[in-house]
């Protein structure tokens, strides 16, 4: 069964691991790597990576990318987004925290801030979702 708007937003907005996939050319697949975004209903999606990373690179030639979530438990569930990329513009140190604490508990925070410093500059990549897919496949389990 499809989700209803309502259903399909508060699921995006939780702490899932997305599959991000972006046109990676002509006769090539897409290329889909999971990655961590950040999400509040009715908003704009948005996800981090290095700004001379290959996702990045395809992101700025296709100015589109989209997100897969899914849960196996307690029943079957996903929500996929395509859209527009918004808006390029640096990671502040306030918005890494965010995403880093809609992930990890909040004594592991820090750490991984520091540890994250190796990864070099980063920017945040805005998404303004257009299309949707959604849906619950109940209890497999069950069957």
């Amino acid at each position: 069964m499809p989700l209803s708007q309502d259903e399909r937003q508060e699921f995006l907005a939780q702490p899932h691991i997305a599959a991000l996939a972006v046109a990676a050319g002509r006769d090539r697949g897409p290329l889909n790597v999971p990655i961590w975004y950040q999400y509040s209903p009715g908003a704009e999606v948005w996800v981090l990576t290095g700004p001379e990373s290959e996702k990045m690179r395809y992101i700025r030639q296709t100015g589109r990318f989209s997100l897969m979530v899914q849960r196996l438990e307690p029943t079957v569930r996903y929500v996929s987004v395509e859209g527009p990329v918004t808006r390029i513009t640096p990671m502040t140190e306030e918005l890494h925290r965010e995403m880093v604490a809609r992930y990890l508990p909040p004594d592991k925070v820090d750490a991984y801030l520091r540890a994250a410093e190796a990864y070099g500059e980063q920017v945040v990549v805005s998404m303004r979702p257009e299309h949707w897919l959604s849906a619950d496949l109940g209890d497999l389990t069950a069957l």
